[in-house]
């Protein structure tokens, strides 16, 4: 079907934001008025027509290698936040289709497995060059249906590619091993071979290298995939599907449904063919997906929620502390789970930090993605939005003191202010949970045995961050802190060959890296008798 007729109305695969000029939310210096409409619509043409022609625009879900709607017909309409237009509209689906991919996958698995590591590899090779080949598209489209500025959704598209490229070399390196036995006529082999089919559940802050990061070693060790994407940002999921079948990946191995998701999550835990569940999102429902895991005795593997603190100590270096914590904090409008939560500084420093992260964050520039200058996107939508409102709400009734920002911003829709709020206690719900939003909020302390209690005061343990020039002070305080990483005078701390994890209730196991692998696979002894006869 043409990109025209589509955008006609079609049936109910209306593109109506591909073909209409964006609403106007231009940045602090915007052009006039009918320059910006024209810049943009001539943006959203170039967006259309790369899509279109690359085959990337894909508005149905993939199932045994074949695009397909749900079985009732109903879908799923799929914003941009920083517009509220329509971007498209997808299927709705449930139990009946998620076993249908099952039963796909089931089948891939039966040859896929059974393909050499190397053949697997030049597979996945070949996946990592298409994204590569085509991260502007997919960069454009990240931003049409997440929000994030264009800039930095093009970094999601090298970051996610990135595991690709790193599982395909991985696949060759699945190593076994050899045991001595206790007895001279038998030796016991040790074996690593695939889980089987993999439920990947995964959230809408970063529809894509959340997919990757999954996907990658599960297809290299040998795992075919059910994927079920956040409904808010399926189609960047479906564009990453059509192009592991552009690469030569086969059909069955990568599948892709969305719709109700509860549904969709009970077949996954229901089916006995479903040998393990990987899952990105909240404590809450990764603590139900682990208990429905437990009717199967399927693997599990959960990336969740932080509580993310950032000390600041007296000696640190001001200027490598505010960009880290620039980095860390406000990164997709405040919206990953390793963001920033608590931003703990020694009383020393405070008021000097306040200020110069203050005139910092003053600087930052909101408004649609695509516009050259800007940094923070929307939030992704309204109730995100009521969240960071609840949450500086009840900061500012305990004490709190907002020195930045602090209101939804004039543009409208979803967007808010970055904020920075100081006087913050542990007491504050802020300081218990994750925001998710631009709001910055400043703990003070004394004493580095007081840091490092403030940190760890919290059920979750997934990343945390410390800015001092002291080397022992770095050592002794990042081996203290209880979290799965850690970054020294850095805010960006993910990479493809570093294991991604929490400890805590921010989940178990890991992503990326070696370690990686490991979560895909099981391990099995050969013990081998004596085979003389004698």
């Amino acid at each position: 079907m043409g990109l025209a007729r589509m955008a006609l109305g079609s049936g109910t695969r209306t593109l109506g934001l591909l073909c209409r000029p964006f609403r106007f939310v231009a940045s602090r210096h915007p052009p006039t008025a009918a320059v910006f409409v024209r810049q943009i619509s001539m943006e959203a043409q170039s967006v259309a027509a790369r899509l279109n022609s690359s085959g990337l625009l894909r508005t149905q879900a993939l199932i045994g290698g074949k695009w397909r709607d749900s079985y009732d017909g109903k879908t799923i309409k799929v914003h941009n936040p920083a517009t509220g237009e329509v971007i498209a509209n997808v299927p709705c689906m449930g139990g009946r289709e998620t076993d249908d991919a099952i039963a796909s996958a089931y089948n891939a698995f039966q040859s896929w497995s059974k393909l050499t590591a190397a053949e697997r590899s030049k597979r996945l090779r070949k996946w990592y060059d298409l994204i590569v080949a085509h991260k502007e598209e997919l960069g454009q489209l990240i931003t049409l249906e997440q929000g994030k500025p264009l800039k930095e959704a093009i970094g999601e598209v090298s970051y996610g590619a990135s595991f690709i490229e790193f599982f395909a070399e991985e696949a060759k390196r699945v190593y076994g091993d050899i045991i001595p036995s206790p007895l001279a006529d038998r030796r016991i082999f040790v074996l690593k071979q695939p889980v089987g089919v993999v439920g990947a559940i995964t959230p809408w802050n970063f529809p894509l290298a959340m997919i990757t990061r999954k996907v990658g070693p599960a297809l290299a060790c040998g795992c075919t995939v059910v994927i079920k994407p956040s409904e808010l940002t399926p189609l960047t999921a479906l564009a990453a599907a059509e192009l592991s079948l552009q690469a030569g990946i086969p059909p069955g191995a990568v599948n892709v449904v969305m719709g109700h998701a509860s549904a969709i999550g009970d077949a996954l835990l229901a089916s006995p063919q479903v040998r393990k569940i990987t899952f990105t999102g909240s404590t809450a429902v990764g603590k139900k997906l682990m208990a429905g895991a437990a009717g199967t005795v399927k693997k599990v593997s959960l990336e969740l929620g932080g509580n993310a603190p950032c000390i600041i100590f007296d000696d640190a270096d001001l200027d490598v502390a505010i960009k880290g914590t620039l980095a860390t904090k406000f990164r997709n409008s405040g919206q990953t789970c390793v963001c920033a939560n608590r931003i703990i500084v020694q009383e020393g420093i405070y008021d000097k930090f306040a200020n110069a992260l203050s005139n910092a964050v003053q600087r930052m520039q909101v408004g649609n993605g695509f516009h050259e200058d800007v940094s923070q996107g929307p939030l992704i939508n309204e109730a995100a939005v009521q969240k960071v409102e609840t949450f500086l709400q009840d900061a500012k009734s305990k004490g709190a003191k907002v020195l930045l920002g602090g209101k939804r911003h004039s543009l409208g829709m979803t967007f808010y202010e970055p904020t920075v709020i100081t006087d913050v206690k542990s007491e504050m719900l802020i300081s218990r949970e994750e925001v998710f939003g631009p709001i910055a909020p400043l703990l003070r302390f004394k004493t580095e045995e007081e840091a490092i209690h403030i940190a760890n005061d919290t059920n979750a343990g997934l990343a945390a961050y410390l800015f001092t020039t002291n080397m022992q002070r770095s050592w002794r305080v990042s081996e203290a802190l209880e979290y799965g990483i850690v970054g020294i005078n850095e805010g960006l701390i993910s990479t493809e060959v570093a294991p991604f994890g929490g400890v805590k209730q921010s989940g178990l196991g890991r992503e990326g890296s070696k370690y990686g692998m490991d979560e895909y696979l099981e391990i099995k002894y050969v013990c081998l008798g004596n085979l003389s006869g004698n």
